[in-house]
């Protein structure tokens, strides 16, 4: 290419969109189905049910202490895909580039797009490359949409939390959310913050392999623990009670949200799982996940109860009792 940086060429359709297609993505993310390049890839249809989800990353900054928005884009939408009981197969990854951009930094991202999916088990067979005027999107954004298959007889949904079953945790609560959020406003924190962004199918196949009678599996990102279990709780027409000294909080993050008022509990995590568990497979689960490299610091965090319907408890460190609600509004933005 003439020019490292990104021109509105490179979206047109021509010589300079094959280029950056063959240099950038080809290059990294070439796989038996992907490297055709026709209008669309054929896949084999496997035996059971497809469970499929979409998401775009608009993360501000796109490198982060754990991750950057081409892992992160692939983690997320794997782990969407595996919270309902699927093996993640096959992605797809849209790109809006900004007029301007480093190539080398475009470089970078689809790197580390391609290792994170390796990673995961999964093929990207199918993407698309436009570009936009400077001003017109911030550098990067990324859409991908992931495909798994679910085997036959295997039901896991948030519709199937039930009075009884016992709520856990993977690991300490709101990472991701508060290293964005330090990096983007330029906090000069001494903390050890990183992202836990990571993909979670492996320690979901592990969990579903002892624990076959799993309810629900949650990945709580956007609006953090509090929002995601109410919504759980919303849909299966359940109530939560939650011990919030068993909810573990890493001490950077525990000392940054002090520092600033925030709540770890609504914070966005990108690595963590919710599981809602039939009460005799609690501590089973709890043993696969401390057993798993990503679950070290998982917990039982709650159990859940009949009424009221939809509502969200909180028993407090100082032995008090509060409502847990959603998160109102937008407390940190793009932090995916």
């Amino acid at each position: 290419m003439a020019k490292d940086t990104i021109l509105l060429d490179h979206g047109a359709g021509g010589r300079a969109s094959h280029q950056l297609v063959q240099r950038v993505f080809a290059r990294r993310l070439g796989n038996e189905l992907l490297d055709p390049l026709d209008d669309a890839a054929v896949l084999a249809a496997p035996a059971g049910r497809l469970s499929v989800s979409t998401d775009t990353f608009v993360v501000d900054p796109l490198f982060f202490p754990g991750g950057d928005i081409g892992s992160l884009a692939v983690h997320g939408t794997v782990n969407d895909v595996a919270m309902r009981g699927a093996r993640p197969l096959y992605l797809t990854a849209g790109f809006v580039l900004e007029e301007g951009l480093d190539v080398a930094v475009l470089e970078r991202v689809v790197a580390s797009m391609a290792a994170a999916a390796k990673a995961c088990g999964v093929r990207v067979v199918a993407g698309d490359t436009k570009v936009v005027g400077r001003g017109q999107a911030d550098k990067v954004f990324i859409n991908t949409t992931g495909i798994g298959v679910i085997p036959e007889g295997r039901e896991v949904g948030a519709h199937l939390a039930a009075p009884g079953d016992k709520v856990l945790v993977s690991g300490t609560m709101g990472d991701h959310g508060v290293t964005i959020m330090a990096l983007r406003g330029g906090l000069n924190l001494e903390a050890n913050l990183q992202s836990d962004s990571a993909g979670l199918q492996g320690m979901i196949s592990e969990l579903l392999e002892a624990c076959p009678n799993i309810h629900t599996l949650r990945d709580p990102t956007r609006g953090g623990l509090a929002t995601t279990l109410n919504e759980i709780a919303a849909t299966a027409g359940v109530s939560m009670e939650l011990d919030e000294e068993a909810i573990p909080v890493g001490e950077g993050v525990r000392g940054v949200c002090e520092l600033l008022g925030l709540d770890p509990l609504y914070l966005a995590n990108e690595g963590k799982l919710i599981v809602v568990a039939p009460p005799q497979e609690a501590e089973p689960a709890l043993e696969v996940m401390r057993a798993h490299a990503l679950g070290a610091q998982a917990a039982i965090i709650g159990a859940v109860g009949e009424s009221p319907a939809g509502r969200v408890w909180l028993q407090t460190a100082v032995g008090g009792r509060r409502i847990l609600d959603m998160l109102a509004g937008e407390a940190l933005p793009r932090i995916c």
